[in-house]
């Protein structure tokens, strides 16, 4: 008997392979396949994954399983899964009352707690150097991936593209970018879901209190360590509840959507997606190498938080999962609390290839020749506006608009982009979440502080 369940999972697999081929087969007309026999093999594959999951008991497991079912029930009940959308958004705002509290306990506590302020300042340096050399990397293979793919070629546009609302935001000037670092009100930081000005505070705060007297120290170290542990726990309740955001996620968006775009825009979402997977393979995998980060090991531990960020299409929904497995991963708090949410910020990599892609893709569909010269302006260009409206709904189509805008391109392109917009956000966003996990593991070797027992032992929940 154990032996066959341990083909379970091949058997598995291979049922939702041919299930999604068959699906496939029928939405382009190649053969004509009862309708009956392909919700047959769905709704098998669906009930093998939910036995799959029962008897896997991880949450990982059941997040994956109902990231299936979800697509299986906004597909067949596409009216029902966008009514679905509430379920996620719960999730979302669970999820946003956790980050402010978390950061502000981690962060002090790792800072007073422990006084060595030149460290702060070393993993500041080291971070940011990191941030740039990868996103840098991260602008030129995208770049590379829409000029040799040509998604954008041929592409006809229009003649009235529907206006999808877009939240505007005016050009971001350098000293806008610098200004907007710094809070002016911490609660207004915290409202607007500020991730940076939260953690400069935090920092200042840390410092403040690593100054005073120990009398007035202790109590205040004491305090936010108690507020760090409930903030993990309160994360461990909430997270029981991704399962059910992430099946509601994917319904909304199968079911708002159906199939046919993927049809309709699939040359520039494989481009992306093969653009992302190449970045993973060829840039952060060898990191991971250099610096002696345990592989799997590390893969284990950012499934979570990926799978819930490619689920949601929402970096924050990740950031308290991602926070507590590089813990567990054997990286001290205090460096934890200060990486991941600065990568927020400076270390969007995925969002950053997707920039220099679609830019590049605008200028293809509307039949404008870009010299190269003028493509390593764009992308040096998208290296600081991808940087200056961290917290703004919708940034990187945003920054898009406005460097389409600033370089003379139509934005009528960017219409089209909007209909596989959370497709290809589910990726960038995925890959996000692992650039700063990877990021957070690379500045605690190189300060030694890397737990390798602990890493190499790290197991899924």
């Amino acid at each position: 008997m154990k032996k066959i369940w341990k083909l379970f999972p091949s058997v598995l697999w291979t049922v939702i392979s041919i299930t999604v081929i068959l699906l496939f087969i029928k939405t382009n007309n190649f053969l004509e396949i009862p309708k009956a026999v392909l919700l047959f093999f769905r709704l098998l594959s669906v009930i093998l994954l939910f036995i799959y999951a029962l008897r896997k008991k991880s949450l990982t497991t059941w997040i994956l399983v109902c990231m299936v079912a979800g697509a299986e029930f906004g597909y067949d009940l596409p009216e029902i899964g966008k009514k679905l959308q509430v379920f996620s958004d719960i999730f979302l705002r669970l999820i946003k009352t956790i980050i402010a509290p978390l950061l502000f306990s981690t962060l002090v506590v790792g800072i007073a707690g422990h006084a060595d302020l030149k460290q702060i300042g070393r993993m500041g340096w080291k971070s940011l150097l990191y941030f740039e050399i990868i996103s840098t990397i991260a602008l030129f293979i995208g770049l590379a991936a829409i000029n040799i793919g040509k998604a954008g070629v041929g592409v006809v546009l229009p003649p009235n593209p529907v206006e999808a609302p877009i939240t505007t935001i005016k050009a971001v000037s350098a000293n806008d970018f610098v200004l907007h670092i710094f809070p002016e009100n911490i609660a207004k930081a915290i409202y607007e879901g500020q991730i940076l000005q939260i953690v400069i505070f935090s920092i200042i705060f840390g410092i403040a209190v690593a100054m005073v007297k120990e009398k007035y120290r202790s109590p205040m170290i004491r305090f936010t360590e108690s507020l760090a542990e409930t903030m993990f726990k309160f994360t461990n309740i909430i997270m029981y509840y991704a399962p059910v955001a992430v099946f509601a996620a994917i319904a909304y968006t199968v079911g708002h959507m159906g199939l046919d775009i993927l049809f309709n825009l699939f040359k520039l979402l494989a481009t992306l997606y093969i653009a992302l997977i190449i970045f993973l393979l060829f840039v952060l995998l060898p990191v991971a190498l250099i610096f002696k980060i345990p592989v799997r090991p590390f893969i284990r531990a950012v499934s979570k938080p990926a799978t819930i960020a490619f689920a949601t299409s929402n970096s924050e929904s990740a950031l308290p999962s991602a926070m507590e497995s590089m813990e567990k991963f054997g990286i001290p708090r205090k460096i934890v609390a200060f990486v991941i949410p600065t990568g927020y910020s400076f270390n969007l990599d995925g969002t950053t290839l997707y920039l220099s892609l679609a830019t590049i893709f605008v200028a293809q569909a509307a039949g404008i020749n870009l010299p190269f010269e003028k493509q390593l302006l764009i992308c040096f260009t998208l290296m600081l506006t991808s940087k200056g409206v961290a917290g703004v709904s919708r940034a990187s189509l945003v920054i898009l608009l406005g460097t389409a805008v600033t370089f003379g391109l139509p934005v009528e392109p960017i219409f089209i982009i909007l209909g596989i917009d959370v497709l290809m956000d589910m990726g960038r966003t995925a890959v996000n979440v692992i650039g700063n996990c990877l990021a957070t593991a690379v500045i605690a070797r190189s300060e030694h502080e890397l737990d390798d027992e602990a890493a190499k032992k790290f197991k899924l929940e």
